[in-house]
C-alpha cells in the first residue's frame, strides 16, 4: 500500500512526540526548590508529610486544588497537517 511520502513510523514518532512534549510540560510545572512551611496563599501550615512528598511545594492542598482548576489544559497538537485534522 502507498504511503506517500511518510516513513513507516511515521504515526508512531507523532504519538511518541505527543507524549513527550505532554511529559516535559508537566515537569516543567513542578514545583523546584525549597518548600514552605505555610501556604503562600492563605498562611494555612503545610503538614510535613505533604513538603516531603512535594519537594518545593508552596501551596497548601486546599489551595492547589484550586490553582489546579484554574489551569487550563494545553491545546493538542496537529502534527498531522491534514485539512481533516485542522477542521476539528
Amino acid at each position: 500500500m502507498a504511503k506517500g511520502w511518510a516513513d513507516e513510523d511515521a504515526v508512531q514518532d507523532q504519538i511518541d512526540s505527543t507524549v513527550q512534549d505532554a511529559v516535559a510540560r508537566a515537569r516543567s510545572a513542578l514545583p523546584r526548590g525549597v518548600s514552605l512551611t505555610h501556604c503562600e496563599d492563605c498562611e494555612a501550615r503545610i503538614p510535613e508529610a505533604r513538603r516531603r512528598a512535594v519537594p518545593g511545594v508552596r501551596l497548601c492542598v486546599a489551595c492547589q486544588e484550586v490553582a489546579d482548576r484554574n489551569t487550563t489544559p494545553a491545546p493538542g497538537y496537529n502534527r498531522r497537517g491534514s485539512k481533516d485534522s485542522q477542521l476539528r
